[in-house]
């Protein structure tokens, strides 16, 4: 899960100071930008599982990858700029990742199997809700494309593996790549939820 972790802070880091980047921010705005689409889901996991101080303060390592990772993206930032592919499978794989940490979280506390989707949803979910606010956007989970959704079908999916007593590891895996390759189907295809408001004329 430590690995896991830490591949989640990359591609969250990634994807947080190119978007941070594109909305042309001074150094210090890509660093808090970064931090907080990083972080933000961790953190509020964390704070609702009382598991205080949060975990990112008990790890260096979650700081100096982001702090590695923004550099990186920093100095290529030309060319990653042009791989709008790359980053968007970043953004799913960071959502994918979190999810799952935040779903072992909530099993490890035994709670039942919908807390611990709704936990890995909020995980994976609310940095980019504070990345998007802060950026002056409604936060793309709550915007008509199909994002929080395939965090919950990729959870529900983990736990019915699991009741059929496959390998974790395994289940984890699929549940992950059922997220990233639901995002890819939605965006892909334009899907979204159904629209409750009526076009006006």
């Amino acid at each position: 899960m430590h690995i896991v972790e830490i591949l989640g802070t990359f591609s969250f880091a990634v994807s947080g100071t190119s978007v941070a980047m594109k909305k042309k921010l001074d150094i210090f705005g890509i660093l808090i930008i970064s931090f907080v689409t990083s972080i933000g889901g961790g953190t509020l996991r964390d704070i609702m599982l009382g598991n205080t101080p949060v975990a990112w303060l008990r790890d260096a390592t979650t700081i100096n990858v982001i702090l590695a990772s923004t550099i990186g993206t920093v100095l290529f930032g030309k060319f990653i700029s042009k791989l709008n592919v790359s980053l968007f499978l970043f953004d799913n794989l960071g959502l994918g990742l979190f999810t799952f940490i935040g779903i072992q979280k909530g099993m490890d506390m035994h709670f039942s199997n919908g807390v611990c989707v709704a936990i890995g949803m909020l995980s994976g979910c609310f940095g980019g809700v504070i990345r998007d606010t802060l950026l002056n956007e409604i936060p793309l989970v709550f915007r008509k494309e199909i994002y929080a959704s395939t965090c919950i079908l990729g959870g529900a999916v983990y736990f019915l593996l699991h009741a059929l007593k496959v390998d974790n590891q395994l289940s984890q895996m699929i549940g992950i790549a059922i997220i990233v390759l639901l995002r890819i189907i939605v965006v892909r295809f334009n899907l979204s939820l159904p629209n409750m408001y009526k076009s006006s004329n």
